[in-house]
């Protein structure tokens, strides 16, 4: 302030508290203080450009990189748990596992009201300097009705601190040329974050506890809205940090823990990108254009998991992209020393199955327990595989037409007369082939249907070791193969397409499969029973979880224990308790069933009693006591069976051991549905299969098994 402007400030020693109090009032009113900038930047969302403010946290971090190195230009800045770099100098916010467009960042101080949506749009940081000089000045001196003009000629009028106009440029034309006026509808102009409604979040916290990867399923739009799986995943991770406030708020005040940071693996565009979308294109009829090209997109993924030169390149993307994404996860997070876990979604949880089936478990390794082949079909001493197998029925010279058509001793074992012959092997070798894969199956049978003891050398390869805990024998054939009727279990892998499956370079601690088509697949495939004794390689835990009305979902459980007819697990509601309308539907079918079995005692008293001979009196005297012992035998009989549905229900609230897939513990999971899902079936069918996403209950339980791993559990247990 100036020395005539505090001249003007001072009361004079002659004016009396009245005007002396006024002045200070105004002095106050006037008083000028710097606004506080909140970093934003633009994203298209439906064709549209949007702003979104950086969470304070990050917004601090970027101000403070701005105010202190200023002239660093390779300065960058991590944002966003991690996942986007903003390079300051150059204003641009790049993401760093995924790809994606970058987004221009912006300084922001001043806005104005957009035309369509009422949104808030940040002025360029220039024009915002130049607004904030203007404002200090007009606040300062009291002087206002200041008009200033943009680089795009609209016209921004101060004319007090609470109101702020921005018209439109209209250009009138005389004969000096066009001019701008301030005609048209006016915009408001706010000053400062704190003055428009922008919800911004205050940030994710810096420690990160548990990674987990989160595989897609067909096409490339995962949920109702179309959305990517960036999009998808990024949903599932602002519902986890939800959950982790509500349900874990005293291990996060005690900084027992941080968050989970989930990562997208995205298969689809690099599949599309091999030039299969141009082949199809050219053999697609042009009628019901958009249908067919729906299909093209989404559907036809199914199809191309099932053959085997597609199905290499989707496992071979799958497992090279959570291995970049785990070692770039190190490279940028140096300090973590947590687990990693996998979901996958539909096919993608397919594709992850067989993949984690396919793994080597090193210990086994180490321990010289080497598994022969996928089919457990041949014995240890055939472990080299085709070539070795071709060698021994001295065919080594017919190696190179398997090699070319990727056979492995899995395709082998599958192949039939007609296979080989279309492969150009001639009669002969074929034949020798054909008895060879015969005739170790007979023994591999024989073996198997005599029971030989685990500690019998001449076991064959195939008899289940509940000792190694990663038995490769998960199915059964049916009786008609077998021949005698008895289960035996087959390998995982039976039925897979023939697949080169890649390892991963790390051990998933638990393997999480939302709306999974698996146990459907595995059925097709011709696995009857899964082995009880049976896990994953490298992966000990496994859920299975879905909506009831996902027409894609199938139950793994039953597969494990066929004989025996159980509910999947009922995941409770994120808020406690079940839903109002299933509870009301339990109580009324409870209710009814009582009331059944009530009926049916006491008519089936009345009726014994009707039927009752009449006795001597002196025989009624004698028999007086039996009759009233029966009769309360009765009586005891009729009141418990009421109670028989309680009973069974305490049946099914009991441990049930459903194998070793999941360490021992159930499998599958059901969600409730929605109140109005209940009313029709079929029309929330879609939406079940894609509900995951922003299921707060599927992340709790995520949560939950994640962080019981570590010994912590949820601030009050659900019911």
């Amino acid at each position: 302030m100036s020395a005539v402007e505090q001249q003007q400030a001072e009361p004079s020693p002659s004016s009396n508290s009245s005007s002396s109090f006024e002045v200070v009032e105004a002095d106050t009113a006037n008083k000028y203080e710097a606004v506080v900038p909140h970093w934003f930047y633009c994203k298209v969302i439906d064709s549209r450009e949007r702003w979104i403010p950086f969470s304070r946290q990050d917004s601090e971090k970027l101000e403070e990189a701005h105010n202190s190195r200023k002239d660093d230009e390779q300065l960058v800045v991590p944002t966003e748990g991690g996942r986007y770099d903003v390079h300051l100098k150059k204003r641009l916010r790049c993401a760093m596992y995924w790809e994606e467009e970058v987004s221009e960042v912006r300084r922001c101080t001043w806005f104005y009201k957009g035309d369509k949506d009422n949104k808030y749009i940040p002025y360029s940081e220039s024009f915002s300097e130049e607004l904030e000089e203007t404002y200090m000045i007009a606040i300062t001196l009291d002087e206002w009705k200041k008009k200033l003009e943009s680089p795009t000629r609209e016209i921004i009028i101060l004319h007090n601190p609470k109101l702020m106009v921005h018209y439109h440029p209209v250009t009138t034309s005389d004969d000096w040329g066009s001019t701008p006026t301030e005609q048209g509808r006016p915009r408001t102009v706010k000053r400062g974050v704190e003055n428009i409604s922008a919800d911004i979040p205050c940030g994710e916290p810096l420690q990160i506890d548990h990674l987990v990867f989160v595989v897609h399923g067909i096409g490339p739009a995962c949920d109702i809205r179309f959305r990517s799986i960036v999009q998808c995943v990024n949903d599932f991770r602002n519902v986890s940090l939800s959950m982790l406030q509500t349900h874990f708020k005293k291990a996060q005040e005690q900084q027992q823990i941080g968050r989970v940071e989930f990562l997208p693996v995205n298969w689809h565009s690099p599949l599309h990108s091999t030039g299969v979308d141009v082949d199809l294109e050219r053999i697609t009829l042009p009628s019901i254009n958009r249908l067919r090209h729906f299909i093209n997109d989404t559907i036809l993924d199914v199809f191309f998991y099932n053959s085997s030169t597609y199905c290499q390149t989707i496992v071979d993307t799958v497992a090279s992209e959570m291995n970049r994404l785990y070692r770039l996860f190190l490279q940028r997070n140096p300090d973590f020393k947590g687990g990693v876990s996998i979901a996958g979604h539909s096919l993608g949880s397919l594709i992850l199955f067989d993949l984690l089936t396919n793994q080597k478990d090193s210990s086994e390794d180490q321990d010289g327990n080497k598994e022969g082949s996928q089919m457990g079909a041949y014995e240890q001493g055939d472990i080299g595989g085709v070539k070795e197998i071709l060698k021994k029925l001295e065919l080594s010279e017919y190696y190179s037409f398997f090699e070319k058509e990727r056979m492995d001793t899995q395709a082998l074992a599958l192949c039939t007369e007609k296979d080989l012959k279309d492969m150009g092997i001639p009669l002969g070798p074929r034949t020798k082939i054909l008895h060879y894969v015969r005739t170790k199956d007979e023994t591999q049978d024989a073996q198997q249907q005599a029971h030989v003891p685990a500690g019998n050398d001449d076991e064959s390869e195939d008899a289940p070791k509940p000792e190694s805990g990663s038995s490769p024998h998960l199915g059964a054939r049916s009786s008609s193969t077998n021949g005698g009727g008895k289960c035996q279990y087959l390998d995982v892998g039976l039925g897979q397409v023939s697949a080169n499956y890649p390892q991963l370079i790390y051990k998933p601690d638990i393997f999480f499969a939302f709306g999974s088509p698996i146990g459907m697949f595995l059925t097709v495939r011709g696995v009857k029973r899964i082995d009880p004794t049976y896990s994953l390689p490298t992966c000990k835990g496994f859920f299975n979880i879905f909506h009831p009305f996902d027409p894609v979902a199938y139950r793994i459980e039953p597969m494990i224990i066929p004989d025996l007819e159980f509910e999947p697990m009922l995941l409770p509601h994120h808020k406690g308790r079940k839903r109002m309308h299933l509870e009301l539907k339990e109580g009324l079918t409870r209710m009814g069933m009582d009331l059944k079995n009530n009926l049916l005692g006491s008519l089936r008293i009345a009726w014994q009693s009707f039927t009752r001979s009449p006795l001597l009196a002196v025989e009624a005297a004698a028999t007086e006591n039996e009759a009233e012992t029966s009769l309360e035998k009765q009586t005891v009989n009729s009141d418990v069976k009421p109670e028989e549905p309680a009973a069974s229900g305490k049946e099914d609230a009991s441990p049930i051991n459903v194998g070793m897939l999941n360490r021992g513990h159930r499998i599958d999971y059901v969600l409730q549905e929605k109140p109005i899902e209940s009313f029709n079936e079929y029309l929330f069918a879609l939406q079940g299969h894609l509900c995951y996403w922003e299921s707060e209950d599927t992340v709790l339980l995520i949560l939950k098994e994640i962080y019981q791993t570590q010994g912590i559990t949820l601030d009050q247990p659900l019911q």
